[in-house]
């Protein structure tokens, strides 16, 4: 009979080779939790490998990513479509085995880590969204109970992790809610890359995580694989709160020189120090071979089979009591939209442009947010304490709570970090269409998380208000910069910066349509002038550019601005054109979707041969070069801001109708 132990060192075995072969990676952290992992794996873990996606499976997140060879070894071992040869390829170009695991790169892994403390926000994200879809589609009906989303959210973690001050604004969180169905297993093994971590970091780890109100199992052994599954099992049992079981192991166990020691942490072991390894675990075989009998041992494709089954046959009787729920819980993890959503949000752009309402565009956005809920109910919004001022809630929103495990708004407080990763968690689950709020200027908090859901092409939404110097007596501290121009930059981010109520709506519509990633909604304090378009302008909003104002006869100049200075470009239009001056001003309320039109219409908004170009923005000058070239013109900020009233900042750094005017008549 296969023990415990050896289907572990099988997983010792293969992160060692994987590492050595690949000259580069982190065999500590796989050699220390592969006694933990199996135990999890082999006996707790709901999953079916011939079906990643299965809706009801356990998560599991390995949020100490640099020990990714555990994943992998794990999921080949378990039957997921992983074979030895990627195994073999591990860290290689092309392979499905990269140095940190990567969501929809590898089947099984359910979140892109690396960036420490990220898995366990993700996590967290990934057992709210399991509390919110239970509390929606759950039922009972003649004491049958229909519980089509029951599963658990695992993470492992490390002390790095636990260092990261993310770490502690979602665990916070995550006590506050209640995530009875989060478990949390923390490899305590007291070392990172500097070496033993009693230097700088000796935090009373067990009674930190109580006193956010988890249930905690310290002192674990974390190489016995029945005190584990005892753990396991009480954490299983608590239904209102999250759990931490501190699993005590040893760092490159089995090493015999290594182990216990930052030098097992990031590098390969050398073939001495392997040969060692595998005489103290007693693993003979040659590398990159697992011995038959042990294999079948690890193998779960047929009980996941049983379990998706199972599922299967619940879900059908559920289909046959509650259709429309059925049906709803479908389309929704199917990340399709409404049928009627296409005609309820022409219908809205109508109104708004028919109502030619002056408003900040976060109030435009509020009133769009309101519209979409009742539309979306997938939809869950959220602020990082600034609700009030994002204007991101809703008259009919409901808070998200232990009492009310069914809200669509979260009450993040002052987390912009944990915010935003935990809104990747809720996206990565599935069946959630999330937005967040905070300043423009606080994004630098959250912006790795950022980058994460650009990386992993997540449809997050980002809400960021207070957009620019227009934000006026808070002063430099919170007037944006350079954010803009940073979104902008960052690979698979959609961004865009409306110029009043029409553009606003053209704009969340992008949002919630585009599913291959995340989009930023950058939007302002101050009222901005609704704009007398052509229904063929509207219909050309969504091409993230076009023309807004255009003279009779050939431009001279053409202006390009984006959300409040739209309409400073445009009194300055009037103004050239009573000068004599022929103009064009083009709107580009999204750069990256302008990019992504076709050569001829990009030409017949921005004419190559038109080398006049002026472009107006408050924000960091340099990104739009690239727009106007070396015989443009830009009116931007290369400098931080001022204290004062909004309007008179915008003034004093030249965003005026008779500064446009003055350099564009300097410019022909």
């Amino acid at each position: 009979m296969i023990s415990s132990r050896q289907r572990a060192n099988a997983i010792r075995a293969l992160a060692m080779d994987a590492v050595q072969q690949a000259k580069s990676g982190h065999p500590g952290a796989p050699l220390g939790m592969a006694d933990i992992a199996e135990t999890l794996w082999t006996g707790f873990l709901r999953h079916n490998p011939a079906n990643p996606k299965w809706s009801n499976r356990d998560r599991f997140v390995l949020s100490n990513g640099h020990g990714s060879m555990l994943i992998y070894a794990l999921l080949h071992l378990t039957g997921y479509d992983l074979p030895m040869s990627e195994l073999e390829k591990f860290r290689q170009l092309g392979s499905r085995t990269p140095g940190h695991p990567e969501y929809g790169h590898t089947p099984g892994v359910e979140t892109t880590t690396g960036p420490l403390g990220q898995g366990l926000a993700n996590a967290v994200g990934l057992a709210i969204a399991e509390k919110l879809l239970a509390a929606h589609f759950n039922r009972t009906l003649d004491d049958q109970d229909f519980q089509i989303v029951d599963h658990c959210t695992y993470t492992f973690v490390g002390d790095g992790c636990l260092m990261e001050g993310i770490s502690h604004e979602v665990a916070s969180l995550a006590g506050t809610l209640g995530l009875g169905k989060l478990i949390c297993l923390y490899d305590d093994n007291g070392i990172s890359i500097d070496g033993d971590v009693k230097g700088w970091f000796t935090d009373d780890t067990p009674a930190r995580f109580r006193a956010y109100g988890w249930q905690v199992i310290d002192r674990v052994d974390g190489h016995d694989g029945q005190a584990v599954a005892e753990a396991l099992e009480i954490a299983r049992n608590e239904s209102s709160k999250p759990t931490l079981i501190c699993c005590q192991t040893t760092i490159g166990y089995g090493a015999p020189t290594k182990a216990g020691t930052a030098a097992s942490h990031g590098s390969p072991l050398g073939a001495e120090e392997i040969s060692g390894a595998r005489a103290a675990l007693d693993w003979s075989h040659p590398p990159f071979v697992v011995p038959d009998e042990i294999a079948q041992s690890w193998d779960a494709r047929d009980r996941g089979a049983a379990l998706e089954a199972s599922w299967e046959a619940l879900f059908r009787g559920y289909q046959q009591h509650f259709p429309e729920l059925a049906a709803e819980f479908s389309r929704r993890h199917g990340g399709d939209l409404p049928s009627q959503w296409p005609t309820a949000m022409d219908a809205l752009l109508e109104t708004t442009n028919s109502l030619g309402e002056n408003l900040a565009s976060r109030q435009a956005s509020a009133k769009v947010i309101a519209y979409m809920a009742e539309l979306l109910p997938e939809l869950v919004g959220g602020s990082a304490d600034l609700t009030g001022s994002n204007l991101t809630n809703w008259p009919a929103m409901q808070p998200v709570s232990v009492e009310q495990p069914d809200g669509n708004y979260i009450y993040y407080g002052v987390r912009e970090f944990g915010m935003t990763a935990i809104a990747n968690g809720l996206a990565l689950h599935g069946g959630i269409l999330p937005f967040t709020g905070t300043f423009l200027v606080f994004m630098d908090y959250a912006k790795n998380a950022v980058r994460m859901a650009a990386l992993m092409g997540l449809r997050n939404v980002l809400v960021y208000t207070h957009d620019s110097i227009g934000q006026g007596e808070d002063g430099p501290t919170h007037q944006p910069i350079e954010h803009l121009a940073s979104l902008r930059d960052m690979p698979n981010m959609s961004v865009w910066r409306p110029a009043d109520g029409v553009e606003t709506v053209v704009a969340w519509r992008g949002a919630i349509e585009r599913q291959c990633g995340p989009t930023a909604l950058v939007l302002s304090r101050q009222s901005l002038p609704h704009q007398t378009r052509t229904a063929a302008q509207i219909a050309d909003i969504k091409r993230g550019a076009y023309v807004l104002c255009d003279s009779a006869e050939p431009a001279q100049i053409i202006i390009i601005a984006t959300g409040s200075e739209v309409s400073i470009a445009v009194q300055a239009f009037t103004e050239l054109a009573k000068q004599g001056v022929a103009a064009r001003v083009v709107s580009m309320p999204s750069a990256d979707v302008f990019e992504a039109q076709d050569q001829a219409y990009r030409d017949s908004v921005l004419p190559p041969a038109n080398r006049h170009r002026l472009a107006v923005e408050s924000a960091h000058a340099d990104y739009w070069w690239k727009w106007v070239g070396l015989d443009g013109q830009v009116i931007g900020m290369t400098r931080f801001g001022e204290s004062g009233p909004g309007g008179e900042v915008l003034k004093h750094f030249g965003f005026t109708a008779e500064n446009i005017v003055d350099v564009a008549r300097s410019m022909i």
